[in-house]
């Protein structure tokens, strides 16, 4: 009956890996739970719309598990700012996979519900505000059309949280098309047999590779295309300026979508090595250093597939190698194209690079706001930023339209820039803005910034280009919420 009224489709695939990989484990309990937020149009296309408030409450605070249903915390590694290092879900908890009406398989899995045997130490809990933040951030990149996971509820615990202070609890229940990530492929290599590292392959082959089971070289050719996919969502995130703030292995999917939001921020002042995370001393995860971090975690992912990509390991180096040799053309190649669209080339001509090139070094020069410049750009207006004063920026301009003059048809150039450059971002004051408001229960600004982020490509007539306050970005800095 509980899965027929409320349209759970319960199937436990992952508890059925060598046990080594998760440890069965309910979430704890929320004394006080209080429903914040239900993402209804999610809810929606998950087929999970017709809950009750109080089901809503049992369900996503932790009090109830879904008829059926085994829920696990996953064991993974990962190397984190470089270093390996054993982990785990330390305050997650995946209640379901859940089967949706047109056949997709998710997770929905409750994150700040409670200690695990992978805490570490820790108390497993998340506080509110991070709660909130990561629910912002996950909504605005999925509306940006970039892959993601997404956030269906809020709850507010009714419990304290003790960090540096005191805070309230709360918990997330996020969606993803799974929690595999590069460093569960560590930990499989690592700690289990290669007859498990088999068993384990076939399973993330079958969940998310499927159309590769028919190929010769199956690990070879899940290399290749989780490199690609990888490729076009960082790509996708150099589109945007938006910085993950900590790209260890252990926050890397193996589905390509965007995880773990900790200390993520979007990049106002265009700026190669801009940085928010507050842990992130030495600039190791800056904007301009993503594609090369992206890099090195496919090197780590490599390594864990050599046993399988041939019994002879040198060949196996050898082809994994060359696989990774192709990085920088292919991700160049992306990357070029990418800007080609923001600044509505179309047809490109490999020395329309040059004009790229020139415009982020006037970007960067003159400290120029990188989603406004883009925006002015494609509604062909001056924007009030320093850059559009510049002669040389000016001139460049002119050069611009000369080439996108060659193919005749103005609209079609800047409805292409339109569908690839937002007009609105989470800024990271109004970011700061919706939380401080809503941990002193008001959300009003919180609802109305989840508004402003559903609709980023909207340009309007009377489109008001956001501006960040000035200097506000210069001491802002993120934290990991745990």
């Amino acid at each position: 009956m509980d899965k027929k009224r409320n349209h759970w489709n319960i199937n436990n695939s992952y508890s059925k890996l060598p046990k080594k990989l998760y440890s069965k484990q309910p979430p704890e309990k929320s004394l006080n739970p209080e429903k914040i937020y239900f993402n209804s149009n999610l809810a929606s296309e998950l087929g999970l719309n017709k809950f009750s408030e109080n089901e809503i409450l049992d369900y996503f605070s932790g009090n109830k598990i879904p008829n059926g249903s085994i829920p696990i915390s996953q064991a993974y590694a990962g190397h984190q700012f470089g270093r390996f290092t054993m982990l785990g879900d330390g305050r997650a908890v995946l209640i379901a996979e859940h089967i949706c009406p047109h056949n997709e398989r998710n997770d929905i899995q409750l994150k700040g519900s409670g200690k695990t045997p992978f805490s570490r130490g820790g108390d497993g809990k998340a506080t509110l505000s991070s709660v909130l933040r990561e629910y912002i951030m996950s909504e605005a990149m999925h509306y940006l059309g970039i892959p993601t996971s997404r956030s269906l509820a809020i709850i507010k615990t009714g419990e304290k949280v003790f960090r540096e202070r005191e805070y309230d609890g709360g918990i997330l229940t996020r969606v993803l098309s799974s929690h595999i990530r590069f460093g569960t492929f560590e930990f499989v290599r690592n700690y289990c047999s290669k007859k498990e590292l088999e068993i384990f392959f076939s399973y993330v082959l079958e969940r998310h590779y499927s159309d590769l089971k028919s190929t010769k070289n199956q690990a070879l050719n899940f290399f290749d295309i989780v490199m690609k996919n990888h490729i076009k969502l960082v790509v996708d995130w150099m589109r945007v300026g938006f910085i993950h703030g900590v790209m260890n292995t252990d926050n890397m999917s193996i589905s390509a979508e965007t995880i773990d939001y900790g200390p993520c921020a979007f990049m106002n002042v265009f700026n190669n090595d801009t940085v928010f995370s507050s842990i992130d001393r030495f600039g190791r995860y800056s904007f301009g250093n993503q594609p090369k971090i992206l890099h090195s975690n496919l090197v780590i992912l490599a390594n864990t597939l050599i046993p399988l990509v041939s019994n002879n390991e040198d060949e196996s180096i050898e082809l994994l190698k060359d696989r990774i040799d192709k990085f920088s053309n292919y991700y160049n190649e992306k990357w070029y194209n990418m800007m080609f669209n923001k600044i509505g080339i179309i047809n490109p001509k490999y020395e329309d690079r040059i004009l790229v090139d020139s415009l982020l070094e006037l970007m960067s020069l003159y400290k120029a706001d990188y989603t406004n410049t883009f925006a002015s750009l494609s509604m062909d207006s001056e924007y009030e930023d320093n850059i559009f004063k510049q002669d040389d920026f000016k001139k460049w301009r002119l050069d611009w339209k000369k080439r996108i003059k060659i193919s005749n048809n103005y609209e079609e150039n800047f409805n292409l820039m339109k569908l690839h450059n937002p007009v609105q971002i989470p800024r990271n004051y109004l970011v700061e803005i919706a939380l401080k408001n809503s941990i002193n229960g008001d959300y009003e600004k919180f609802n109305e910034l989840l508004k402003i982020t559903s609709k980023p490509y909207d340009y309007l007539e009377k489109t008001k280009l956001q501006k960040t306050p000035v200097g506000f970005d210069d001491s802002y800095k993120t934290f990991c919420g745990t």
